[in-house]
């Protein structure tokens, strides 16, 4: 019963949307959620104060990435730790893992990056950002190296862990940015690709795979790792790759994605309806929406929501196994007296990435239901912003805007057409 409502309500809202006006709102004013990427230099990460502050309704909503970075290197340890039996598959007393990178100008890989350096002990100071000691996670170089077999790689170092009675020195053989031919990142296929040239030349000594995203560790651990049991590590909590724990696949990190669509979409709903923005939040909406406190933290200053994340291991997965499932405690209808229907552009980057089309995408579409939005999904090719931006033509047929960039500069060539 719950599911045929929904589907008429789906149907009511997709009929509807033609007759939908959007208000006499110059578009300047009108809402607009940053979400996933968030606006910042993809050099140094400084963060883009005149995107996040371009109106009153402008914020941005995404996951703490550096916690979620540390999380998954403490998992790859704690796993390593639990799990000394032939880890050293050619017995040379080196631990050696590869490292699938996701975009080098991205925050997230970066941090990714920079948090499975620093619990592995392979971490060295980025000289580039004027780095000479490793305080905190943000003081590590990122930068992929090529192939290091031999340990001379200048922008990581050869560490040690001691598992039982034994000391290993721990060693980033191989790392780069997984890209393809035409310019897309976070590419799975390119990562199946890297994973067979590398195990070509130096197989035995791979113990590890660490990756910035379950879709490029799916593909080493499918195409590779999982015939030749090679401990496999991810991000995203990615539904397969979840099954996939079953089969071998040591663990991922759960971003939240529940958490992030329903932050997205509330927050939009919340400038829209000109409501305290932490209505349905912090505090319980008309309908009983609301989040609790370990799930996600408000950074007021910079406007920024995020999500907090868990690990996904062989102890829990199960709980995890599917990722679309919208959550109960923020899942409750709005009335359309609550919340009349307003019009949406969103924007996701890339059509083919796995995470935002399998597990976030879903989600989104779980929620937009319950908040009354109408929401029009604009898919680009991953590679080009002009391809999400020649696609909004007429920001004035919308009442909000949630968007996903391609790439975490270009904030201000969507800023130009609101203007």
């Amino acid at each position: 019963m719950k599911k045929f409502l929904s589907l008429v309500i789906a149907a009511v809202m997709l009929l509807g949307i033609a007759g939908i006006a959007a208000a006499d709102v110059p578009n300047a004013e009108k809402p607009v959620i940053w979400y996933n990427r968030q606006p910042s230099n993809s050099t140094t990460g400084e963060l883009d104060k005149d995107a996040l502050t371009f109106n009153a309704k402008t914020y941005y909503v995404g996951f703490d990435a550096k916690q979620g970075a540390e999380l998954q290197g403490q998992m790859v340890v704690d796993y390593l730790q639990a799990h000394p039996e032939g880890l050293d598959r050619n017995g040379d007393g080196i631990i050696g893992y590869v490292l699938c990178i996701g975009d080098v100008g991205h925050n997230d890989s970066i941090a990714r990056t920079r948090g499975a350096r620093k619990a592995l002990g392979t971490a060295v100071p980025d000289a580039g950002q004027g780095k000479t000691e490793i305080a905190t996670i943000d003081d590590v170089d990122p930068s992929p190296i090529g192939t290091n077999t031999d340990g001379s790689a200048t922008a990581v170092k050869d560490g040690e862990i001691t598992i039982g009675d034994k000391t290993y020195i721990v060693r980033e053989l191989a790392s780069q940015e997984m890209k393809n031919s035409v310019g897309a990142t976070w590419d799975a296929a390119t990562a199946g690709n890297a994973i067979m040239t590398w195990s070509g030349d130096f197989g035995d000594q791979i113990d590890v795979v660490v990756s910035n995203n379950d879709g490029m560790g799916m593909a080493v651990f499918l195409g590779w790792a999982k015939e030749n049991k090679v401990p496999t590590f991810g991000y995203d909590a990615n539904s397969d790759a979840v099954a996939a724990i079953a089969d071998g696949y040591c663990g991922t990190i759960s971003q939240n994605a529940d958490v992030q669509a329903y932050l997205t979409l509330r927050t939009l709903r919340n400038a829209l309806d000109d409501a305290d923005i932490m209505t349905g939040i912090s505090t319980p909406d008309a309908a009983g929406n609301v989040l609790s406190d370990d799930l996600y933290y408000y950074d007021e200053a910079n406007r920024c929501f995020y999500a907090l994340n868990g690990a996904v291991t062989e102890a829990n997965y199960e709980a995890f196994l599917d990722a679309t499932a919208p959550n109960p405690l923020f899942n409750n209808q709005l009335t359309e007296e609550q919340a009349p229907v307003k019009k949406v552009w969103l924007s996701v980057y890339n059509a083919a990435d796995n995470f935002l089309n399998a597990t976030y995408v879903p989600q989104l579409q779980n929620y937009d239901k319950i908040l009354n939005l109408a929401v029009e999904y604009v898919k680009g090719d991953g590679q080009t912003e002009a391809n999400l931006t020649d696609r909004l033509g007429n920001p004035a047929e919308y009442d909000g805007f949630a968007i996903n960039m391609v790439k975490t500069d270009n904030a201000a060539s969507y800023i130009i057409k609101l203007q």
